[in-house]
C-alpha cells in the first residue's frame, strides 16, 4: 500500500536511493495566482538537488475548497525518473535545478 498523509521520505529508485521532502503546499499568491505544490528531491550523498513545481489542483481553480494534499510513492518516483531524463545530474554542483510538472504529470 502507497503511503499516501507523509510530507517527507526515502524512496530507492532503480537502485539509489534518494530524500523527499514538500516545500510549498498549493497557495494563492496576489501576482501569479494558484500556485502548485514543490517537492525537494535529494539523491543521498550527492549535493544537487532537484524542485519538482506541480500545477495547482483543478479544484482550486474552479474555487473550490482545498482537498487533502496527497503525495504518492508513485508521485515522487516519477518525478524523479523524469528529472533524470531531463537532464538532472544529481553528482554536479550548483543550485537545485527546478523541473515544472505539466498537468498530466510528466
Amino acid at each position: 500500500m502507497a503511503n499516501i498523509n507523509r510530507l517527507s521520505g526515502t524512496l530507492v529508485v532503480d537502485g539509489v536511493s534518494y530524500d523527499w521532502a514538500l516545500r510549498r503546499e498549493p497557495q494563492w499568491g496576489d501576482y501569479d495566482g494558484w500556485q502548485g505544490m514543490v517537492v525537494a528531491l535529494q539523491q543521498q550523498g550527492t549535493q544537487r538537488g532537484a524542485l519538482l513545481e506541480f500545477p495547482p489542483p483543478k479544484r482550486l481553480l474552479k474555487g473550490l475548497q482545498r482537498g487533502r494534499l496527497q503525495i504518492s510513492d508513485a508521485i515522487v518516483s516519477r518525478g524523479i525518473r523524469a528529472a533524470l531524463l531531463a537532464g538532472w545530474d544529481p553528482s554536479s554542483r550548483g543550485k537545485p535545478m527546478v523541473f515544472t510538472v505539466d498537468a498530466d504529470g510528466n
